[in-house]
Order: structure tokens, then C-alpha cells, then sequence
């Protein structure tokens, strides 16, 4: 296999939500097959530290702030990659969460709307706007979860929003083809801050819960893990991949 097959030196990327967790994997792997990476995110402290330890280790990347329920921030961002670097290549709406757990008959009205504006509505207006500032060439790659198909107690609401996530992926494939491909990851048990919120579990209890899921690979996921797989799907290797919602959990 040619090495090219997952060489990303000048194109540049955007990835929200990248200031920890899932995002900044994400970014940190793009940035090692050499894509100029835009961290973007509502704490600038967060990206800016993902942003200066990639220049560090001698990749490129630019932090941004950015609220990507604000058409107007999300604006300002793909506007950025373009005024700074000329052009905006990958796209990958990672940004998303819920701290909320609750039965749907329980959930408030406000919690449900601001799970859809956050996983659902941004990843629409996301997805949009940056299709527009690619001129009909690049990839959008979508992060939703597991949840958008196996249920779990208490996070029906966003589970409604990451099943929105994988339809949203397969019309904008048909939409925006040939030239802008988009396809989606969905991550299984990966210990971030946002999962152990959400199960309510701490550091302590990840050993019981690795063994009490008996994953065919042995381990939970990491951040890296989640990484390669976008490598995967937002490298030439995949050029005639589109429009596809994968599970990388481990064999969950």
C-alpha cells in the first residue's frame, strides 16, 4: 500500500470540539500526516493548549474560539481557515454532549432543546456552511455515538439527536457528492470527561466496567483510536467511501 494513501500535508482541517477528549485525538492524529488543524471550541484555554503542543511537536495548527450553535461563529471560523491558509479541506463535527441524564417523561423542554441545538441543529449548520467554503472538493466527517442505535436509559434525548447525526450524514453524502464526501463515526466506550459524566463513574471503576463489557478487543477505546479511524475516513485511502455510518467501539 502506497504511503500517500493517507498523506494530508497541505490540506487544512477544522475539528470542534477539540480542546479534550475524542476532538483533541482527533486532531492531534491529523496533525501527525501533516494537515494544518484548526481547533475550535468555547474554551479557548482548551484548543489553544491542543493548538501550541501540535506546533510543539512540529505539526501546524491555529486555535479558534467558536460556538458552533452561532451561525455567525461557526461563519467566522470557516472564513478563518480560508483567510489564513487559502483554502478548507476536512471538516469534522465533533463538538457535542449532555450532562443531563433523566427519563424522557422527566427531561425539561430546555434540556431537550439545547441536546438538539448542540448534537443535532450545529452538525446541520456546521456541515452547510463549511460545504460552501470548500467549493465543491473535501470531506466532513461526523462524530455521532452508539447511543444513536443501542438504547440507554436516560439519554434518549441524545440519542434521538446522534440518530438525527447519522441520517444528517447520509443526505448530505447524496447532497453534496461527488465532490465533498461525508460519513460518520460512531464511538463506543471511550473514558472521557463527557462519558464518565454522563455512566456517572470515575477513574477507579473503569477496570470493573472494561471487564464487565468483554469487548472482543480487550480494552476500551482512546482518544487515538477514535484518531486513526478519522484518518481513515478523511485520507485519499478512502476515496470511494461516502454516506457510511461506522461503528469503531471495539466490537461492541
Amino acid at each position: 500500500m502506497s504511503s500517500d494513501l493517507f498523506d494530508l500535508n497541505g490540506e487544512v482541517a477544522v475539528v470542534t470540539g477539540a480542546g479534550r477528549g475524542i476532538g483533541e485525538g482527533i486532531a492531534r492524529v491529523l496533525a501527525d500526516y501533516g494537515a494544518t488543524v484548526i481547533t475550535a471550541a468555547r474554551r479557548t484555554a482548551e484548543i489553544q493548549r491542543v493548538a501550541d503542543e501540535i506546533v510543539t511537536a512540529n505539526g501546524k495548527a491555529l486555535a479558534v474560539t467558536t460556538d458552533v450553535t452561532s451561525d455567525e461563529s461557526v461563519e467566522d471560523l470557516a472564513k478563518r481557515a480560508v483567510d489564513e491558509y487559502g483554502r478548507l479541506d476536512m471538516w469534522v463535527n465533533n463538538a457535542g454532549g449532555s450532562p443531563i441524564q433523566a427519563p424522557l417523561v422527566d427531561l425539561p423542554r430546555e434540556e431537550w432543546e439545547a441536546t438538539m441545538a448542540l448534537n443535532l441543529t450545529a452538525v446541520w449548520r456546521c456541515s452547510a456552511i463549511a460545504a460552501r467554503y470548500m467549493e465543491g472538493k473535501g470531506r466532513i466527517l461526523n462524530i455521532s455515538s452508539l447511543a444513536a442505535e443501542d438504547v440507554i436509559e436516560g439519554s434518549g434525548h441524545y440519542a434521538a439527536a446522534k440518530a438525527g447525526v447519522n441520517m444528517l450524514t447520509r443526505t448530505f453524502a447524496k447532497e453534496l457528492g461527488p465532490g465533498i464526501r461525508v460519513n460518520c463515526i460512531m464511538p463506543g466506550f471511550v473514558p472521557t470527561e463527557i462519558m464518565m459524566t454522563a455512566l456517572e463513574i470515575n477513574e477507579e471503576q473503569l477496570p470493573g466496567l472494561e471487564k464487565a463489557l468483554k469487548l472482543p478487543s480487550g480494552r476500551l477505546g482512546t482518544p487515538r483510536d477514535l484518531g486513526a479511524a478519522a484518518l481513515y475516513l478523511l485520507s485519499p485511502a478512502t476515496e470511494w467511501v461516502t454516506g457510511q455510518v461506522i461503528r469503531v467501539s471495539g466490537g461492541m
